[in-house]
Order: structure tokens, then sequence, then C-alpha cells
């Protein structure tokens, strides 16, 4: 039954556990019963193009969902584009249509044409292409992904025995074309994979972060999409080169000891004509009513959901990167524009569900699919929401009544802490609950504190210059600012370029400005935020009970006038704890008196003028005396400077 809605009303008898084949042999009667009940967790193995051997000939076999076409076939340049020579056959009551095509190697261009119920030739691309040809071309392009000499066992053992809730994970977010540019034109100056990868591991291990994220992986036609509006979700774009040498890309960080997250986008897709767009002539991928099938902000098509070979689509293609490429998390983006019916639209724009409200059921119980199949695998891998609203429950187990997801971008915490930060500090003593507000709900979900890409576009400045004051200000600023995040519960996440104070909003087209490292003041920066970095992994008090109340303290969150915060971080052992004091104004405290909760020692191993007090340094120690302060019974005084910041450990 093709295209059948994911309502609870249809019924399906089970195949004979000997799946019978029809055709060429490669799909058979059990591939089509669980595709068509949205659970064939590897049909990229069937559909799309891949080498086969038939009748003793070597070739490539083809396969594509295209259930209201006419007909479809093969075109490409191995027959001059004509859709006459190489015809599809359907596959008996699947939608489906085959065909094998002898001599074709790998690296040959391909789409598929389908002739429509008007008449009209279509030219679409492969939706489980595994490459696509290098932009502005729109072809899939024949690949063989098999045969990558895997060297990562290591890190995916461990990877499978750590819990991610209660590991260190501080995520440096990158899009690889203007990372870093080379000095040379062809091919737009992009490192390829496999250049990145050593380039990339260098500084990540350098800087002390725990894992990339990559943006725009999945193959996308336009730049300026940041790979949000993807036309090849099984392909890894070719601007920075092939699948395998991708793979290599994820194997060396892996062997480096660097984990590998992607964005991933099922919330939409573009209306390109050679995309997933009324790709057999009518609605399929989509939704066919455009008031659940369009987004009107973006211009984009939205996904069906409850269409069980769309869900399938899109579960397999999660899976997929998770397996072939051992991508160690996705990060779902726009998570809020699939759950609410009303995202981004007006009145008369949408449809209530079956209740009369404005939730999707559908996206719902997709999420729920998902996330229990990828959370059923028990391999480590994370699934990570970018989800903007006060949706509940949504780092909780389907079970409890939650969507599954293992971590959840924490967007009101970095709405709250850019609007505190760009202020100028005589106006931040009226805005102190800005930067105490997230503590009140940090273990309602497994949050990351984020600083992303989104943050530094579009004229919003880019880090250092959302910050206010002289030139000087702004580092000192920036550092008060990373200190407070790095204390605050939940993994961290922070934009390429923000680590050293790039000072120009972020540019696709164009590179970093490296040279500004070398700059004493931004240098200095990029120092300080190691320092942080170090401390983080080092510190099982920053990262083990982020989600616990008995992993935060606050000292004195009620020092509006002076605006001064410190708190306390601990893990379960209650060993090793660390003290916060961080001095947003630039007015030195030079009698600053700390309350603590016990005598002893408290050595100072960060501050503002120093960075990380590495051995031989000598750091500072201070002992707590008798005496309330802060509600505290103990205390201790400690010069406190302008912007001045300050982790103890004790």
């Amino acid at each position: 039954m093709t295209g059948s809605k994911n309502t609870g009303s249809t019924t399906r008898k089970s195949p004979a556990a000997k799946s019978k084949m029809s055709g060429l042999g490669v799909i058979g009667e059990l591939d089509r019963y669980y595709y068509g009940e949205g659970r064939h967790y590897k049909i990229f193995e069937k559909l799309g193009a891949h080498p086969f051997t038939y009748q003793g000939k070597d070739g490539y076999y083809f396969a594509v969902w295209a259930p209201h076409a006419v007909s479809v076939s093969v075109v490409g340049d191995f027959n001059g584009w004509n859709p006459d020579l190489n015809p599809m056959m359907p596959v008996k009551d699947s939608g489906i249509y085959e065909a094998f095509v002898p001599g074709l190697a790998s690296g040959q261009l391909y789409k598929y044409a389908i002739t429509t119920g008007s008449g009209k030739i279509l030219f679409k691309a492969d939706p489980y292409a595994f490459t696509a040809e290098y932009r502005p071309g729109t072809a899939s392009v024949t690949t063989d992904i098999r045969g990558f000499s895997w060297s990562d066992s290591s890190w995916m053992e461990k990877r499978m025995k750590a819990d991610p809730v209660k590991s260190p994970m501080s995520v440096y977010e990158v899009h690889i074309g203007s990372w870093k540019k080379k000095n040379r034109q062809e091919k737009d100056g992009y490192y390829t994979y496999m250049e990145a990868a050593h380039e990339l591991a260098d500084y990540v291990k350098m800087m002390g972060y725990t894992h990339v994220e990559l943006m725009g992986i999945a193959e996308h036609p336009y730049d300026g999409s940041w790979g949000y509006q993807v036309t090849g979700y099984f392909a890894p774009t070719s601007r920075y080169g092939t699948p395998k040498e991708f793979m290599y890309f994820v194997n060396y960080l892996h062997k480096k000891g660097i984990g590998v997250i992607l964005d991933w986008v099922p919330a939409h897709f573009p209306k390109d004509a050679h995309g997933l767009a009324d790709f057999d002539g009518q609605p399929l991928y989509e939704y066919a009513d455009p008031r659940k099938g369009e987004h009107p902000d973006w211009g984009t098509k939205v996904f069906d959901y409850g269409k069980y070979e769309v869900s399938n689509f899109l579960i397999a293609n999660a899976l997929y990167w998770l397996e072939y490429y051992h991508i160690d998390g996705l990060r779902v983006d726009a998570v809020a524009s699939m759950l609410y019916l009303d995202y981004g639209r007006s009145d008369g724009q949408w449809i209530p569900n079956k209740y009369g409200d404005n939730k999707n059921l559908e996206a719902i119980e997709f999420f729920k699919h998902l996330n229990s199949v990828i959370n059923g695998r028990k391999d480590g891998a994370m699934i990570i929401a970018e989800e903007s609203t006060a949706w509940p429950k949504v780092t909780h187990s389907p079970e409890d009544g939650g969507l599954g997801f293992t971590f959840k971008w924490n967007m009101g915490w970095m709405h709250d802490f850019l609007e505190y930060m760009k202020l100028d500090p005589y106006f931040r003593k009226h805005n102190h609950n800005k930067m105490t507000f997230g503590i009140t709900y940090s273990t309602s979900e497994n949050f990351i504190l984020v600083l992303s890409h989104d943050e530094v576009v579009h004229l919003k400045c880019s880090m250092i210059n959302k910050m206010p004051g002289e030139y000087e200000d702004k580092f000192a600023n920036l550092k008060a600012g990373y200190t407070f995040m790095l204390g605050h519960p939940g993994k961290k996440l922070l934009f390429m370029g923000q680590d050293f104070g790039q000072l120009h909003e972020w540019d696709e087209k164009t590179s970093l400005d490296w040279y500004l490292a070398d700059e004493p003041l931004h240098g200095d920066l990029q120092n300080y935020v190691r320092g942080l970095l170090t401390l983080y992994k080092k510190y099982p008090a920053l990262y083990r009970q982020d989600n616990d109340w008995d992993g935060f303290q606050w000292i004195n969150a009620n020092d509006a006038d002076r605006s001064i915060f410190s708190f306390i971080r601990r893990d379960e052992t209650k060993k090793k704890n660390l003290l916060f004091i961080c001095n947003f104004t630039p007015i030195p405290r030079d009698d600053y008196r700390v309350g603590v909760p016990k005598r002893g020692n408290f050595t100072l191993l960060l501050d503002n003028e120093h960075g990380l007090y590495e051995k031989g340094d000598g750091p500072a120690v201070y002992k707590s005396s008798k005496g309330e302060c802060d509600g505290q019974p103990y205390s201790f005084s400690y010069p406190l400077p302008a912007y001045g910041t300050a982790i103890f450990r004790f």
C-alpha cells in the first residue's frame, strides 16, 4: 500500500518468513513489507544506485520510489540523457521502479526521468544517491562506498561504554568551507575532507575541545543556505571531496580522540527542480496541503511525517550516517518547526490537528520512533534537538512521555546570556536575573549551552563585537562571559573564530581571520579559552552532574549592585570542588570577600589576568576562616580585579 498514512487504521499482514523475490531479485517481499511499514532501516542498501552483477555482467542497479509516475527511466552521460534507452520496471505492490544498466562504473552522472500523469518529464536527482555532482551541477553520481578500512575501533568501543550525559562535551562548531581557505582558486579554495582533517584535529586538540560539529555536510545546491536546504540526504557534499574521503575525516578525528557531530535537517527541503519537491509530479515527500507542506517564511517544503515511506527515508538516513560514517551524534535542526503546525504561519495558514490544537502529532511520533531506534542501538551515539521553545520532556524517554533526545540546545539561556553581555556594565545591575534564571530550569533537560553560528551573522556582530566598552574592555568582558558559561551547568558549544575574537561576522564565502590569533589581545583570549577547556576536561565537577541539583550551588546569586556572581560546582564524590567568581563591571574590588561552606585551602586555578596556572606557575592558595559571609559559615578575601574572574579548587 503506497503512501499510506500512519493513522493506526491500516492493518498489514506479515509476509512469510521466506522472502519472495521479484524483478531483478534485489527488492523482495520482506523489503516491500518493512518499507511500507516505515521500518526498513537499511532501505538505502536497496534504493538508490549500487554496483551490481546480473547475468554475468557488471554494472549498476538503480531503484527509486515514484508511485505516481506513469513511467521512469535512468538517464545520464552513458545514454546521452535519453529517457527512451534505459526504462525502469515497476516492482510489485511498492511504487518502486528498478533497472540494471550493464557496463556502468563509479563516477557516472545520472538522474531519473519521471513521466508524470500529465505527460511531463521531470529530471530528478536520486534521493538515495551516495554522492552528487559538484555544484552548480545537479546530477547524482554513481559511487561505491564499500571497502573503507576503518581504524577507530578503540574510539567506538570507548564511546559505547560511556554515558554522554555524564561525560565532558565541549563542541567546536565548524563550517569546513570557511574555516580556512587555500591560496588558490580551483574549487573555491576549499580544503578537502582529508586536508581539513589534519589541520582541524590539530587545532581542536590544541584548544581542548572534545567534539566538532559540522555544518552543511549533506549535499545542498546553494552555498548561502549553509547546508540547511538539502537535496542529497545520503551524499556528503562534493565541495570537499568523496564519500570515502569524508570517512577518512571522521576516522582521523576519532583516532585523535575527537568526536564528530553532524547537523541534520529533517524539518524541510528546498523546491529546486532536481530535488524532492513534487518528486513524481505530485507531492510525495511533502504534505499535499500547503498549509502543512510549506514553510511560508523559508520557501521550503515540509516532510510528510505521517507517510510511512517518508519517515522511513529520514530514519534510515539518520542511521546511515551513524553506521556508514561512524558519526557520533546528529544535531537535529529546527525541531520546533516540526513540532508546531502553526510555526511561522499566520491564522488561516495552518491546519489544527484532530484535537484542535497546534501540535504536529505525526512529527511527535516520528521523533519518538527515530530516537527509540537510535537509543536502542546502545552504541553511544547522540541525538541533539535544536528546540527553541519550552516543549516539555525533550530529553526524556518516550516511555516517560518525552521525545527521547539525548540533549537539547539551551536557546533560552543563550538569549538571556547575550542580552546581558551586550549591556553597558552600568545597566547590568538591573538585569541580574538574566544570568541567574537559567539555573532555575537547568535540571529539567539535558542541556547544551550554545553560542552558535546563528548568533554571529546577519548584523548580530561577532562575539567580541557584541561586548560593550573600548577595545580592551571587549576582551575582558568576553573572558568573564566565557568563564560564567564554563561554570554554568550544561555541555558547551562555541562557533569557530569566537575563541580568538574574530572581528567580522561569519561569512560562508571567506575564511576566518587567523592572523588575529597572533595579535596580543586576540592571542591572549585564545589562550584563556584554552585554559577554560583544559579545566573543563580535567575536573568532573564541571560535567558529571549537569542535570542534578547536587552539582551546583549558588554562593551569592543576589549581588546585583556589584554585578558579581559566585557559585560552586561539584561531582558525586564532592572532592575537587570548584568555586567560581565573576565580576561583570570594570570596578576592582580589592576588599572582596566570598563565603564558602567549609574551612580549608582554596587554590587559584585560573583568573582573567593570568589565565590558567600551569605547573610551576605557583598558583596562590587562600585559606578560609570562620565567619559568616554570603550565608556561609566560612569565608576568605580575594582582590577581585575589574572584570575579574577566578576559579578555585577546594
